[in-house]
């Protein structure tokens, strides 16, 4: 059983539809890539596959459940495209928005060195542990999007959804996440990453999903290169380029 199943999902708001007749499977360890053109309805599958909206018509299943009804939020860490004002303006310190990540793990128990110990090392890893004393408000775009990334990771769950997580966040900074995005995936955690560099996700992506409403390619990043999905999907000619490290 894949750790994800899409099938045949279609999602409106109101009466335009967003999502159309989408299928896929994610395996566990698979590291998929979702890309398509602004407004391509990459953000609502996501959503849709992590179970934070329901179909119109179709089915999720994530871990075996239906994903709107899943009682599995310990094992999903969730990094959204843009941090909500709100969050930005809760007067917590970037440990305690990382401390977020340990919540699903607590029900009613104190916090443990074992929590302790997740969120250190989710801070060291996104290169943020010198600044775990400041205010979240008072961070910059990058560093803010890192502190939410560290959130997900102190979470150490099975899958990481991401969507475009390093808008703001400087090119060195940008490098080495997606080298810890690889580290993540080879210790065994499954990845969704909607990214807008078509070539970075292609570097690193074991599958790419093309969606524009309808899904115009789901496979290997080598054969999504060599086809016309990507020209179909954004409606024109469009070239990658490749990020070679």
């Amino acid at each position: 059983m894949a750790l994800l199943e899409v099938s045949d999902v279609t999602f409106s708001y109101g009466d335009r539809p967003v999502v159309e007749g989408v299928s896929l499977d994610v395996e566990k360890g698979e590291f998929l890539g979702l890309v398509g053109p602004n407004g391509s309805g990459k953000t609502t599958l996501l959503e849709l596959m992590i179970g934070l909206r329901r179909p119109d018509t179709g089915s999720v299943t994530l871990f075996g459940d239906p994903a709107h009804e899943s009682t599995h939020g310990e094992q999903i860490g969730f990094v959204p495209q843009d941090v909500t004002t709100t969050e930005e303006e809760m007067p917590i310190t970037v440990r305690e928005a990382v401390r977020m990540g340990r919540y699903p793990h607590r029900l009613t128990r104190r916090f443990t060195q074992d929590d302790r110990d997740a969120i250190d090392a989710a801070l060291r890893r996104v290169e943020i542990a010198d600044i775990a004393d400041r205010r979240v408000g008072r961070l910059s775009g990058g560093q803010r999007q890192r502190a939410f990334i560290a959130r997900a990771l102190a979470s150490r769950a099975d899958l990481l959804a991401l969507d475009e997580p390093t808008v703001g966040v400087d090119a060195e900074s940008r490098e080495s996440f997606y080298d810890l995005l690889h580290e993540l995936n080879r210790e065994g955690i499954t990845i969704i990453l909607i990214e807008h560099d078509i070539g970075i996700v292609t570097t690193h992506a074991s599958e790419i999903a093309c969606l524009n409403r309808e899904l115009f390619f789901h496979g290997d990043p080598e054969r999504f290169v060599e086809t016309d999905a990507l020209a179909d999907a954004y409606g024109g000619s469009q070239s990658i380029v490749h990020h070679h490290h």
